[in-house]
């Protein structure tokens, strides 16, 4: 049974020329069969001839070609034509007849350079057939002949079809190969941008501080381990990372655990930004990347306090729903901005762009309030976040 699956993609793999090879037997061997004889395509009118010596070449030469119909079409079109008109102009009326029509829609599907100058040689040539023929004493009309043509320019074009249908489908993959490649390096691009900028502004921060704990042996060591901390966190999540880059790597373990909010906010904490912590309900069975998604919104908050708003109150509010997540970053006040370069927005734009995916919300700016900061104003970065979603 696996065998007959599989098939179909073993005999895809095999040359297309050994592919074609059956379909030009088995038109040969039924224009040879003595019942087929002058059985086949009567074009022109003329008397029926027995088969002869010339009469199998001119089958051979109508059949054999067809196994070379996709590699060399030209050739195949024009090596049956020629036998197809010594089979008319002699009277065979084989079944071999039927080749030309296969050899044509290759072409019409495969050739693709002079097409138009290749149709009109072919349809002068089809005029010099059309008049031996009658000049060899055929009995048919002009109808006939232009009847005949017809039904043949409609074969080259239903190849015509064919291979813009296939250039369709093409340019379609290669569209979604390049839509695919570029989503990727956008997706890489944004986990570089929270990894990285987050663990670096805490480190800098952190360093900054250390500055002036010269006089405070205990406070400088602690200092200085946190930005140690710190810099193998970014080690880590810069490593887990580059797993993604492996095709092989699970997917499934780009979801952070929600243990890890804690260690993002201790970390925090640690680079000298008050942060209270609530978490309410619990996390759904399947969250899809909804986890990740809050994950991000939070670590760019608190990258942003501590770039903008550095030693203000921080609360961080993370609530699960039976079908949601809803983070809340509410940072006192504005501060002024450390010496670390401005991000331009861009990771708050790129968290709207991840919750939109997703079907959420996202919220990021001022906001005054009575609650938490005594009516002072505060910077709030808010998002609904659906879950339950597949990654």
């Amino acid at each position: 049974m696996l065998s007959l699956r599989r098939a179909p993609e073993l005999w895809s793999r095999i040359d297309v020329t050994f592919r074609d090879l059956p379909l030009a037997l088995l038109i040969l061997v039924a224009a040879l069969l003595p019942a087929s004889h002058t059985h086949g395509t009567q074009l022109g009118g003329l008397p029926g001839r027995s088969f002869d010596a010339v009469a199998v070449v001119a089958v051979a030469a109508q059949c054999l070609p067809l196994t070379v119909r996709r590699r060399w079409p030209l050739v195949c079109l024009t090596v049956a034509t020629a036998g197809f008109a010594v089979d008319q102009l002699r009277g065979y009326h084989s079944l071999a007849g039927t080749a030309l029509a296969i050899a044509l829609m290759s072409a019409g599907a495969h050739v693709e350079r002079h097409r138009r100058a290749i149709a009109a040689l072919f349809s002068v040539a089809y005029v010099g057939l059309a008049i031996g023929l009658v000049q060899a004493g055929g009995t048919e009309g002009v109808s006939e002949f232009v009847l005949y043509y017809g039904a043949m320019a409609l074969v080259w074009g239903m190849g015509s079809w064919l291979r813009s249908t296939r250039i369709a489908e093409a340019e379609h993959r290669i569209r979604v190969a390049e839509q695919t490649r570029t989503a990727e390096r956008t997706r890489i691009a944004r986990e570089l941008h929270d990894v990285v900028t987050h663990h670096v502004t805490a480190m800098v921060v952190q360093a900054e501080s250390a500055r002036y704990l010269t006089a405070a042996p205990d406070r400088l060591d602690q200092t200085l381990t946190a930005v140690t901390d710190t810099g193998r966190r970014a080690i880590t999540d810069l490593r887990h990372l580059l797993d993604l880059l492996n095709p092989d790597y699970g997917a499934g373990s780009r979801t952070p655990s929600g243990g890890r909010l804690l260690t993002l906010v201790e970390q925090t904490r640690l680079a000298g930004q008050p942060v209270t912590f609530s978490e309410q309900g619990s996390p759904p069975e399947s969250t899809g990347s909804a986890d990740l998604v809050a994950y991000r919104v939070v670590q760019e908050a608190l990258t942003n306090a501590l770039k903008y708003a550095h030693g203000s109150r921080t609360a961080v509010e993370v609530r699960h729903g039976a079908r949601e997540i809803t983070v809340e970053v509410s940072t006192e006040g504005f501060g002024s901005p450390t010496d670390l370069p401005a991000g331009g927005g861009r990771g708050l734009e790129g968290l709207r762009e991840r919750v939109g995916v997703l079907g959420g919300d996202f919220h990021a700016g001022p906001r005054r309030t009575g609650d938490g900061f005594d009516g002072f104003d505060c910077f709030v970065v808010r998002a609904r976040i659906p879950a339950g979603r597949p990654s």
